[in-house]
């Protein structure tokens, strides 16, 4: 993959240890990611042979500390989504369910004996978890979420459904978000529990390489003890959200800037009337645009994470990486693969591929149109909600 020009020099902004840690995500990815992701994508397969290395590569949780987390930054944490990212949507949402969503809900609101647990062997990638907060009739709205936990004697019994879950049909410990008399709460539900199923959704036109599921929950019987203690009402999952949006934020970076390197190699090689085609004018022009639409997302997504590291991130901060670096990503994604022509279609390039995935990073841990409004109720002080 040719070199994409840094024009702002970019690296300069980032520390020694970040430069590592970006380099040897990317490593990883141009080895073990490139030479097989349009099979994987074009046969609908999630490669979990690439588990243990990424447990051993040290991404599984990254950003948590204790309990055999790896601990780095916020920035180290985004730098990796980005180069994940480009390799492919469904490898970095892999990261984001088992570390932002569900060992993030563990780390922040689990007792500590759920912690000790579950913790060390999910950033060991010996256990994977899932995220159980969408329904099938509610996305967006998750107060009208109709799960629901019932308390019978010492016991908590579930039913409900979840749709479009992560990495369910191979989790073995599943974050399950429910209605109780007390409010929402969250459950800790091992998957080999009687009354659990995970049904992988298929067929897909997006993130073929990824698994998401529909969960149906039938009289599952847990015990007293199976609630997250600390988690209480909505705020809880949200904030979990927010984790994974972050990451968001960086990943789709990543899939921009390979789909621009994609188009600028291909523009530098590819003659059409006797000169390569990135010396028309109209070529030029597309590829400076997208540069400078990753330049400006990366500078978005660092100072999001200077602030994280320095405990100052609003959650309105993060919508406007979510939306917008999301916004520019597929943009770019599309711009690109009309520079590859008629080859622009072939698995053989990357741009059509990633903006396919787009479709759905944009649409999951918040729509464009959820985050608009929460910006627009920060700018305004009105809550366009309801």
């Amino acid at each position: 993959m040719i070199a994409v020009p840094d024009l702002l020099d970019f690296d300069e902004l980032l520390t020694d240890d970040e430069r590592a840690v970006r380099d040897r995500v990317r490593a990883f990815v141009d080895v073990r990611v490139r030479p097989s992701i349009a099979e994987w994508y074009e046969r609908a397969i999630f490669p979990t042979e690439l588990i243990p290395e990424l447990a051993e590569l040290g991404v599984l949780g990254m950003q948590l500390n204790g309990y055999g987390c790896p601990g780095r930054s916020a920035v180290e944490y985004g730098l990796a989504a980005m180069e994940l990212e480009a390799g492919d949507s469904g490898l970095r949402t892999f990261v984001s369910v088992q570390g932002s969503l569900a060992m993030s809900a563990i780390h922040t609101y689990g007792s500590e004996a759920q912690k000790q647990e579950w913790l060390p062997r999910m950033a060991g990638g010996t256990v994977i978890g899932c995220f159980g907060l969408t329904e099938p009739n509610s996305g967006s709205d998750p107060a009208s979420m109709t799960t629901f936990a019932r308390r019978e004697g010492e016991a908590w019994v579930l039913n409900g459904a979840k749709r479009w879950i992560g990495l369910a049909s191979i989790a073995q410990i599943a974050v399950i978000w429910a209605q109780t008399d007390g409010g929402v709460r969250g459950f800790l539900v091992p998957t080999d529990t009687p009354g659990f199923a995970a049904t992988p959704i298929s067929p897909k036109m997006s993130m073929r390489a990824s698994i998401q599921c529909d969960i149906a929950l039938t009289d599952v019987r847990l015990p007293a003890d199976a609630h997250l203690p600390t988690a209480r009402g909505l705020r809880a999952p949200f904030s979990c959200l927010n984790e994974a949006r972050y990451g968001i934020g960086w990943g789709v970076i990543g899939a921009a800037r390979d789909s621009y390197a994609t188009a600028l190699e291909y523009s530098l090689t590819r003659r059409q009337f006797d000169r390569p085609v990135a010396g028309f004018q109209l070529t030029q022009q597309k590829l400076v645009d997208m540069a400078l639409e990753i330049e400006k997302a990366q500078l978005v997504a660092l100072r999001l994470g200077r602030l994280k590291d320095a405990g100052r991130l609003q959650p309105h901060q993060i919508s406007v990486a979510k939306l917008g670096n999301t916004r520019a990503a597929i943009a770019i994604a599309r711009e690109a693969r009309t520079i590859l022509g008629g080859n622009g279609i072939s698995a053989e390039y990357s741009p059509m591929r990633h903006a396919a995935n787009l479709e759905s990073v944009r649409t999951y841990e918040g729509t464009d149109e959820i985050h608009t409004l929460v910006l627009g109720a920060h700018i305004t002080g009105i809550s366009a909600f309801r």
